[in-house]
């Protein structure tokens, strides 16, 4: 039994770091598939277990496609360029006006979105804005960076782990706001400060405004309105307490049926160039965690914060940095599926539940290889030519995320 405990542990860390470091630079994916299937193959997890765990999964897969197709089709239809673009445009000169406008424009990507979309689609398109500025591009890249996490528990929908925490049943939305309206708000505000500080020396100076702005398309214009329809339509089934994967994909598939066809092209060609190894990879963390749960260690956690909930109020501070700290150590996807697992075994009092998704969603802004986001962004900007070592982001991380965790965490424990 001792043996299979310690086998089981030294897959599940062994293939949560190979997602994080991506040896041979293979997907993620691959990693957290691979160590599913040597579960399965050492006879350390029941396959009945691994497909239910899989299946727990589903609300979130479904989210995740829909969040893909809305993301790709604004991409592929221009409206993320248009939008930086009128950003440098609207700068009128000044490097410092420049990375508030986009700062701004990722808080309303992050929060309608999601964190994933910053990262991948406004990112591109924010370097793509520097460059026709004539603008140092980094301080502008660490702001999708940041505010990619810094953003993602201003609504259910503008984080996938915070489907994750809450096992895909999320909170009523009149109750989320009340638990996170002005946490969030404090988040944004110290991230931008803390940015906007330690990057002063490069925003100084002035920009090129007179940037190329190519009119939006009817196609653009289309996925704006679809954007703005599924946002809408979220609000309201999560005002209704309903689960969000299901109306995501639909409302997904929707928009890129009525784009490919104002657009007179190809939705096959669009599906194609969307990353689907973002399911798997999902999927086999779902198993990992999983396959944790049966040797008794999220029992070990889920009885610590029974501990914690005798005060909720000391419970979440503690929490809530253990979870956002020790994201960085194991990703906030997995150290997400952990905490959700403990949460349903110990029901611990709702403050604590909320320190915990603070510290899931803020906690990953220290370092590369806290979130699947800030991963996506390296590789984003790497394909720009780019490069951002760990070390650097560290030094802008050690910073801001604690500042920010303190008045984040701070706030919702005043709220009570």
């Amino acid at each position: 039994m001792i043996l299979a405990t310690g086998a089981t542990w030294g897959i599940c860390a062994a293939s949560t770091a190979a997602v994080i470091a991506r040896p041979f630079r293979w997907p993620e994916a691959i990693w957290a598939v691979a160590g599913a299937a040597l579960l399965l193959l050492f006879g350390l997890m029941p396959f009945p277990a691994a497909l239910h765990a899989v299946e727990k999964g589903m609300d979130v897969y479904l989210f995740l496609i829909g969040m893909m197709l809305l993301s790709e089709t604004a991409r592929a239809e221009g409206l993320f360029d248009w939008v930086a673009a009128t950003a440098a445009i609207h700068a009128k000169g000044s490097r410092a006006r420049l990375f508030g406008l986009v700062y701004v424009t990722g808080i309303v990507t992050t929060t309608f979105l999601s964190n994933d979309a910053t990262a991948v689609v406004l990112t591109p398109a924010v370097y793509a804005a520097a460059k026709k500025a004539k603008a140092d591009p980094l301080p502008l890249l660490f702001a999708c960076a940041l505010i990619a996490n810094a953003a993602s528990f201003v609504l259910p929908i503008s984080n996938p782990a915070n489907l994750v925490l809450y096992g895909g049943k999320m909170p009523p939305l009149g109750q989320w706001f009340a638990s996170f309206a002005l946490p969030s708000l404090a988040s944004i505000v110290v991230t931008f400060l803390v940015l906007r500080w330690l990057e002063r020396k490069r925003l100084a100076g002035e920009c090129v405004s007179d940037v190329e702005r190519t009119p939006l398309t009817a196609g653009g214009k289309a996925a704006f309105v679809g954007i703005v329809a599924t946002a809408v339509v979220l609000l309201v089934v999560s005002a209704l307490d309903m689960e969000l994967g299901l109306p995501t994909a639909i409302a997904g598939i929707v928009t890129t049926l009525a784009v490919s066809a104002i657009a007179k092209s190809s939705p096959l060609k669009l599906a194609r160039e969307i990353s689907w190894s973002v399911l798997p990879l999902v999927a086999g963390l779902f198993v990992l965690v999983e396959a944790l749960d049966l040797t008794g260690v999220i029992a070990e956690v889920a009885q610590y914060l029974r501990t914690l909930s005798v005060d909720p109020a000391h419970g979440a501070a503690v929490s809530g940095t253990i979870l956002a700290f020790g994201s960085n150590l194991m990703n906030n996807l997995p150290a997400g599926l952990v905490a959700s697992t403990a949460v349903a075994q110990s029901h611990p009092p709702r403050l604590i539940v909320d320190g915990l998704l603070i510290g899931v969603d803020l906690g990953p802004n220290l370092s590369i290889t806290g979130s699947l986001a800030t991963i996506l962004w390296l590789q984003a900007i790497r394909r720009e030519g780019e490069d951002v070592g760990f070390w650097r982001f560290l030094k802008v991380g050690a910073v801001a995320m604690p500042l920010a965790l303190l008045a984040a965490l701070g706030t919702r424990i005043a709220l009570g």
